[in-house]
């Protein structure tokens, strides 16, 4: 990491933290504590009121805004690729966002990289239209933590009603799966979103449930994935 960008990383860091030891932040930046002794230093000698010492902790004073740093070609290459598979598989909302997003990014960069383009795409030319409908309204509801009603086409073309909590949106093997708190079954349970036929916002809200959180879920994946591994 670029001395540069380490600095940036430690302001950022103390941002979002009320106590932070140098020991801390070393092992987040991945330097010795001495690194992060000198660093400090450095920042408080250019104006960032940091306070604080060694062997304590420190802590932003008040709240500071530091310029974004310039990219390198590897972070414009990432933040492109990124930019366009949001663009063919996030939905109309992050689509156009990311659009939006690739041109504030694009305001900004040196000359030196105003042309710079990656050779990886994510064409759209396959792709049915209807596919990813539901990706916004379930992402929303998701987020403000909202009920709904899903009409599901499972692999053997059987159709089904679930009233479920949407907790999380997730991307493998090349399509959406929706991972929810099923009602009916009392249990975590996943879905397709492209088998989703039909989705009704119920505008009733759930609260924190332990037990049926996305963090348990991830805990359970977790112990089954240890336990297949002691198997082998």
């Amino acid at each position: 990491m670029r001395r540069a960008d380490r600095l940036f990383q430690i302001v950022q860091i103390l941002k979002h933290r009320r106590l932070t030891t140098a020991q801390e932040l070393a092992d987040r930046l991945e330097v010795s504590t001495r690194t992060v002794y000198r660093d400090v230093q450095d920042l408080c000698l250019s104006g960032i009121p940091i306070e604080g010492e060694a062997g304590v902790g420190y802590l932003l004073r008040h709240e500071v805004n530091v310029p974004p740093l310039m990219f390198n070609e590897a972070e414009l290459e990432a933040i492109q690729v990124g930019m366009r598979m949001v663009q063919t598989w996030g939905g109309k909302e992050l689509g156009s966002a990311a659009r939006q997003a690739m041109i504030k990014v694009e305001a900004v960069l040196p000359k030196r990289l105003q042309a710079y383009q990656s050779l990886m795409f994510s064409p759209d030319f396959y792709l049915d239209s209807n596919e990813f409908q539901f990706l916004d309204p379930l992402r929303n509801a998701a987020q403000r933590r909202e009920y709904v009603k899903l009409f599901y086409q499972d692999v053997n073309k059987a159709l089904t009603e679930r009233e479920v909590r949407p907790l999380a949106i997730y991307f493998w093997r090349g399509t959406w799966t929706l991972l929810t708190w099923c009602e009916l079954r009392q249990d975590f349970r996943n879905f397709r979103v492209d088998r989703i036929t039909g989705l009704l916002r119920l505008n009733r809200h759930f609260d924190p449930t332990p037990g049926q959180e996305l963090e348990d879920y991830i805990c359970l994946m977790d112990a089954q994935m240890r336990e297949r591994e002691a198997e082998k």
